[in-house]
C-alpha cells in the first residue's frame, strides 16, 4: 500500500475492492461511540504517536484515501506511522479476490458479498483496545457496551478539544493497570468485567501480552489459546479480536448471537441455527471466517 505527501497531506492508495462509504456505514452504528466521528463526508480520528496526539481528517477521492493534519503538520516519522494506523484500521493489505470468489458460489453470502462490496474489516488496532472491548460486551447487548465504553473513555481516556468538539483517546493499558476495581464499578461494570480489564491492563503493562509477539505467532491456534489461558477471554472474545486486532481471516467466533441472527434473517429460517448447523454452513468458508461473519454483522443494520 502507497502513500504520498502533498505538505500537510498524506494520500494513501486503496486497493481496488474498497468502498469508503460502506466503512462509514460500520462506523457510524452508534450515537454513542465517541472514538471517531463522521462529519460533512470527514471521518475525524485522534490517535497518539511518539508521545504526540494527531488528528486525522480523512476523506476518499479516486482509490485513494487523503488525510489531513487540522493541528498541524506531524514530524515525518508521525506522518508515516499514522499512514501505518490507517492501512491496519481499514485493513488495506488484504486482497479480497478469493473472499469473493467464495461468496459468489455461497447460498448465505452471494447477495451480501455483492451488495457490500468493498467493504472492509474495520480494525480495532490497538490490543488493549480490542481484548477491553470485547471484554465490556461480553453478555449485554450492545447498547449498553457502548454506553460503558463511553464512560470508560470520559473517565479515562485522554480528550483534546478542537472547533468546539472534543475528540477522545481510548485509555492506556498503564493508566488502567493503576486502578482499582471500584474505580470501575462505579461506571456501573460488574466485579468481573473490572477485575478482567484490569488484569488485562496489568498483564500489558508487564510486557506479558504484546501485540507483536501475538503476530509473531501467526498461525490459529497458538494465538487462540494464548489469549484464552488469560482470565476473562473465552474463545468469542480470542476470535473477536483475532479478527478485529490481528488480521486473522480464520477468526470464527462461532457463538456470536449477531451471526446467529444474521444467517437466520438470510436463510429465512424460524429459529436460530445450532452451532453444528452453522459449522457445516461455513464449510466454505473456510480461511475467511472472518470476512464471513463481518458481511454478515453488516446484514443486520441495513
Amino acid at each position: 500500500m502507497s502513500s504520498s505527501n502533498l505538505s500537510s497531506m498524506i494520500k494513501i492508495n486503496t486497493p481496488r475492492d474498497f468502498n469508503f462509504e460502506e466503512c462509514l456505514v460500520f462506523l457510524d452504528r452508534s450515537n454513542q461511540e465517541l472514538l471517531h466521528r463522521i462529519k460533512d463526508g470527514y471521518l475525524y480520528k485522534l490517535i497518539k504517536v511518539d508521545q504526540e496526539l494527531i488528528l486525522l481528517k480523512i476523506s476518499y477521492k479516486i482509490d485513494a484515501l487523503n488525510v489531513e493534519f487540522p493541528l498541524g503538520d506531524p514530524s515525518k516519522n508521525a506522518r508515516k506511522l499514522a499512514a501505518e494506523f490507517i492501512v491496519d484500521w481499514f485493513d488495506l493489505e488484504q486482497d479480497l479476490a478469493d473472499f469473493y470468489e467464495m461468496a459468489l458460489y455461497d447460498n448465505i453470502l452471494n447477495q451480501i458479498a455483492s451488495k457490500y462490496r468493498g467493504l472492509r474489516i474495520i480494525g480495532i488496532p490497538d490490543l488493549f483496545e480490542a481484548l477491553t472491548w470485547a471484554i465490556l460486551g461480553q453478555q449485554i447487548n450492545l447498547k449498553f457496551a457502548y454506553t460503558l465504553k463511553k464512560r470508560f473513555v470520559e473517565r479515562f481516556g485522554e480528550g483534546l478539544m478542537f472547533e468546539g468538539e472534543t475528540y477522545w483517546l481510548y485509555p492506556s493499558f498503564d493508566r488502567i493497570a493503576e486502578i482499582d476495581i471500584e474505580h470501575l464499578r462505579e461506571l456501573q461494570f460488574t466485579v468481573r468485567k473490572a477485575e478482567y480489564v484490569i488484569g488485562v491492563a496489568k498483564a500489558m503493562s508487564k510486557g506479558e501480552l504484546k501485540k507483536e509477539n501475538l503476530l509473531k505467532k501467526q498461525d490459529y491456534l497458538p494465538i487462540h489459546n494464548y489469549l484464552t489461558n488469560m482470565r476473562g477471554i473465552g474463545a468469542w472474545t480470542a476470535d473477536y479480536v483475532m479478527m478485529k486486532c490481528l488480521h486473522q481471516r480464520s477468526a470464527f467466533p462461532i457463538t456470536d448471537v449477531g451471526l446467529h441472527n444474521a444467517i437466520k434473517f438470510q436463510l429465512g429460517l424460524e429459529g436460530k441455527p445450532t452451532i453444528n448447523e452453522i459449522k457445516e454452513m461455513a464449510l466454505n468458508w473456510t480461511g475467511w471466517e472472518a470476512y464471513a461473519v463481518f458481511y454478515l454483522w453488516r446484514s443486520l443494520y441495513d
